[in-house]
């Protein structure tokens, strides 16, 4: 009798902490508690909205100049803990590259203003870590304990902020070189006091949205795209309007920085020698600043559904 009451104790002890830590059935054998923990990666592509290359016509803004022919590869790894599938939170790290160039409107340089003759190109690797906030807006209800009502397709906004490190680079007789450290804008020269170096480690806003599938109860797919707001205008190195005067590089930087900087802060000469240096055309656009985003697909590991 003692053995019985035993075990009818230690079955009720069980069923009520099974309870007490879970909200519905995913399925027939899963419990879905209230916090659950992704762990996951995921692959896709890195593009930017940047002065140089885009589409055809004059420079235009976001996505009216998106070329797709820049995206590169870019991969994340993250973690996300989420309160009964409404509210998660995201910590994810992520690494990739983005890339432009001048060259890629020759198809239809002659409805560029001048942008596929300005020459210029650049690539950057890209580091990030993200904290960001998931939103499921089809989730604010109370679902049954039960899962009839638990859709396994989920729509979500995701918005945080982030950390990122870039270095733009160019290359010249086959070697890369970065361009920040040459100052092709005149910036810390005390000719320009008003133009100050900028930093390769800076702050975005992100913010995007994307759909997930549940696989089974232990893995999720998903599909994203995030996009960074910068408050930088420097991540292809090309901001201002003017090139600056030529001399000053010799006048500001040792012989082997000041030869480079001559060659990478102007290289309309290379397609058109009789080209000179320093002449009054537009480099750059400093009214729109710098963006980039990410098109991924993840794949995630669920922590928190207990067998039944």
């Amino acid at each position: 009798m003692v053995r019985i009451l035993f075990v009818i104790l230690c079955d009720w002890l069980l069923t009520k902490n099974t309870a007490a830590q879970s909200y519905y059935f995913y399925d027939d054998r899963h419990y879905q508690s209230s916090l659950v923990l992704e762990l996951g990666t995921g692959a896709g592509i890195m593009n930017a909205f940047t002065d140089l290359g885009g589409r055809k016509g004059v420079g235009k803004k976001f996505i009216k100049d998106l070329n797709w022919k820049n995206a590169r590869p870019c991969f994340t790894f993250y973690t996300t803990a989420l309160y009964k599938n409404i509210v998660g939170l995201r910590l994810q790290v992520s690494l990739g590259q983005v890339s432009a160039a001048d060259s890629i409107l020759k198809p239809v340089k002659g409805s560029t203003s001048g942008r596929y003759e300005r020459n210029l190109s650049f690539r950057s690797v890209i580091k990030e870590i993200i904290l960001a906030a998931e939103i499921y807006p089809l989730s604010f209800r109370n679902y049954a304990l039960s899962d009839k009502d638990a859709s396994l397709f989920s729509p979500y906004l995701v918005a945080g902020i982030g950390y990122f490190s870039f270095d733009p680079q160019a290359k010249w007789k086959g070697r890369w070189y970065s361009l920040q450290p040459l100052h092709t804008e005149g910036q810390g020269f005390a000719n320009y006091p008003d133009r100050k170096p900028y930093s390769l480690q800076q702050w975005n806003v992100a913010a995007g949205a994307g759909f997930r599938y549940e696989l089974s109860a232990l893995f999720n797919l998903r599909l994203e795209i995030i996009h960074r707001f910068l408050a930088t205008d420097y991540l292809d190195d090309v901001s201002l309007d003017q090139y600056i005067d030529p001399s000053l590089f010799l006048q500001n930087l040792p012989p082997g920085e000041a030869a480079l900087a001559l060659h990478l802060s102007d290289r309309r000469a290379e397609l058109d020698p009789g080209t000179s240096s320093g002449l009054p055309e537009q480099r750059g656009n400093p009214r729109n600043k710098d963006a980039y985003f990410t098109l991924q697909f993840h794949l995630g590991l669920l922590l928190g559904r207990t067998r039944r």
